[in-house]
């Protein structure tokens, strides 16, 4: 199943159970996805690995967008919260749609991204050390 342009298919949808793994922090990545159904919970794996749970992306939301950017390791892992139908969105689309950007917005991107990953990084950090304190952000 997959979204063409023309005869060339441009975009995947693939589908995730309760629970899989999508993706794994760390690891190179080489898609982005759209929630087209269901519900996706990003997470980092913390000391002892304890997870700290980063979000939840529902319908109409992307995620794994940074990889495809910045060429950096997964900065997050991702699992399905319940039956999930993503579309995927490969580098060769991504990179043939940044290419006739100006050059000035790509550099500014990076460095917006570059920013976000340190303080989600930090962020993650410091919830995991309130959690070991019995501090919860939860609302």
């Amino acid at each position: 199943m997959g979204i063409t342009d023309g005869n060339k298919k441009v975009m995947d949808r693939q589908v995730f159970a309760t629970d899989q793994v999508i993706f794994r922090e760390g690891k190179p990545g080489s898609t982005a996805y759209v929630v087209q159904e269901g519900k996706v919970e990003i997470y980092k794996t913390m000391n002892e690995g304890k997870e700290v749970i980063l979000g939840t992306i529902e319908a109409g939301g992307l995620f794994g967008e940074l990889a495809l950017v910045d060429n950096q390791p997964r900065m997050a892992s991702a699992r399905a919260k319940e039956r999930t139908v993503l579309v995927a969105i490969n580098r060769q689309t991504f990179d043939n749609k940044m290419a006739g950007s100006d050059r000035f917005i790509k550099a500014i991107l990076r460095i917006l991204l570059g920013n976000y990953r340190t303080v989600v990084r930090r962020a993650a950090l410091a919830e995991a050390k309130l959690k070991e304190h019995g501090i919860s952000l939860d609302r």
